[in-house]
């Protein structure tokens, strides 16, 4: 979000200025007094410039049979008396926004040093006017009313290749907009097919209408527009401009949405109240059989019910990735104190280990469908995993079995046998070194080797390498370790589900 738009507010006078200039300054002097009361909002007063004498095609000028020429003729105002009713909106606070509907107009409003140039509907694609806008050099308010798509995308592109500051306006072009023309969801379209642009809203609604600001807001508008006036005994103001007291009521609307939308762009901030609450309903860990000092505890150890005692672990605190050994010996049915245990979460380790295994598959172009289940040994500790261990992918496990091996370079699965299970390996990808019986080989990418029951192996990869494993039924108790020091299995293993798009998505 660009800071010049957070929390702006325009208030747009028109041509309801009445072309008198102390109205102007009343009316002005009238909604600075209400906007000083919402010091959480930037307030924008906007006018709008138009050269009538070269605006108007001589041929018209003067004619009061039409609706626009008269309007603008009647309420027309000098370069001096709008410099007049700017100084006024400034000492007020206001920042100062223009809205040009000609070339010259932009040079006044670069000459009287506006802080915002605003683009309206009808000239969403004039396109020298937009070229004459972009030269400015002012942040750009541009409105969308009526444009469709295609010349949308081509502004949008046009003032992002010119790196000008800019906020797209969802607007209605109707005076006032009935409810069921406020198409507000445009709001959501634009931020979806333009992430990198502020939006905002520009409003035409009736003034006591209050609820499309709220959910303009929380949909995300960065910016809110409102026509406004000053009904006084000698003029009236229209259907779609709020008088002090409206704009009054329409703040409070939106800063109660602002108060109910909350911090955007981040987490909220959780109370400690809120955690005390949700924590006393939460079960607390408590063990299943007597555990010794020095012994490893598993989830399966474990059952959970409330209440939880201060400084017991939750079952919100339990996952495959924190690890657990007691400290003392803790009996059967005691809660589990964060005390009483040594804890590990080697969740960033086992992240470390997927990446670099993703950088493995990815070299070696092995297909992969997008879910399969994942195991990663760690014979010796997950710390000591690059030394020693592999991951294994099992593609199917029936009467037969396929599993792919992944080794990381330098890394080595220690020396074990098979009773049940008899392997081939087909190497897919890099080098291996495999020990059949004491008896060290070495293979390359394409060749097969026979592992029979009974046969004590182990294999290593200087630079990685993938093998595919073909065997029959793989059993878990299967695997018969030379040394007596390797975990039993669930201990040297972390299991999880593997997606393919980890590889070129990272993870």
């Amino acid at each position: 979000m660009n800071p010049l738009f957070d929390k702006l507010i325009i208030l747009e006078i028109a041509n309801n200025h009445m072309g008198d200039v102390e109205h102007g300054k009343a009316l002005i002097r009238s909604f600075g007094a209400v906007v000083r009361n919402y010091p959480e909002f930037r307030f924008a007063l906007k006018f709008q410039y138009r050269e009538l004498d070269t605006f108007i095609h001589p041929d018209y000028q003067g004619r009061m049979d039409i609706k626009y020429i008269k309007r603008f003729t009647e309420t027309r105002l000098s370069e001096e008396q709008f410099g007049e009713l700017k100084a006024c909106a400034e000492e007020e606070g206001f920042l100062s926004m223009c809205t040009p509907f000609d070339e010259s107009s932009v040079d006044r409003i670069v000459r009287q040093k506006f802080d915002f140039l605003k683009i309206a509907s009808c000239s969403f694609n004039d396109w020298p006017l937009l070229e004459k806008a972009a030269r400015a050099g002012l942040p750009i308010v541009i409105s969308t009313a009526g444009a469709d798509l295609d010349t949308i995308d081509r502004v949008v592109a046009f003032l992002e290749h010119r790196e000008i500051p800019f906020c797209l306006m969802h607007c209605v072009g109707s005076y006032p907009t009935p409810d069921e023309e406020l198409e507000l969801n445009q709001i959501d379209f634009f931020k979806s097919r333009y992430p990198q642009i502020d939006v905002g809203f520009s409003t035409h609604e009736r003034p006591d209408n209050f609820a499309p600001a709220l959910m303009a807001v929380a949909k995300g508008a960065v910016i809110l527009e409102r026509h406004v006036g000053l009904p006084t005994e000698k003029y009236a103001i229209n259907g779609y401009s709020s008088t002090p007291e409206q704009v009054a009521s329409w703040l409070d609307a939106i800063r109660s949405a602002h108060k109910i939308c909350g911090v955007s762009g981040r987490r909220r901030d959780i109370s400690a109240k809120e955690t005390a609450d949700l924590q006393g309903l939460q079960r607390g860990a408590f063990l299943k059989r007597d555990i010794k000092a020095g012994e490893s505890i598993s989830a399966s150890d474990l059952f959970y019910a409330i209440p939880c005692t201060a400084g017991q672990l939750r079952a919100n605190d339990i996952s495959k990735y924190l690890k657990m050994k007691a400290k003392q010996d803790i009996s059967a049915n005691a809660p589990l104190f964060m005390a009483e245990i040594e804890m590990e979460n080697v969740y960033d380790k086992v992240l470390d280990i997927v990446r670099n295994l993703c950088v493995l598959i990815k070299k070696s172009n092995v297909p992969l469908q997008n879910r399969m289940d994942f195991e990663i040994s760690h014979h010796y500790g997950i710390d000591n995993f690059y030394k020693t261990g592999c991951a294994i992918i099992t593609c199917v496990n029936r009467e037969y079995c396929k599993k792919l091996l992944f080794v990381l370079p330098g890394q080595r699965n220690p020396v074990h046998t098979h009773i049940k299970k008899e392997e081939t390996f087909h190497v897919l990808y890099g080098d291996v070194t495999l020990t059949l019986n004491g008896e060290k080989k070495s293979f390359k990418t394409g060749e097969l080797v026979v592992v029979e029951r009974g046969v004590a192996h182990d294999f290593a990869s200087e630079n990685g390498c993938v093998l595919e494993e073909i065997s029959t039924q793989h059993f878990k108790s299967d695997s018969i370790y030379e040394d007596p020091e390797i975990a039993p299995t669930e201990q040297r293993k972390t299991y999880m589900t593997f997606y393919s798009d980890w590889i070129t998505k990272g993870v």
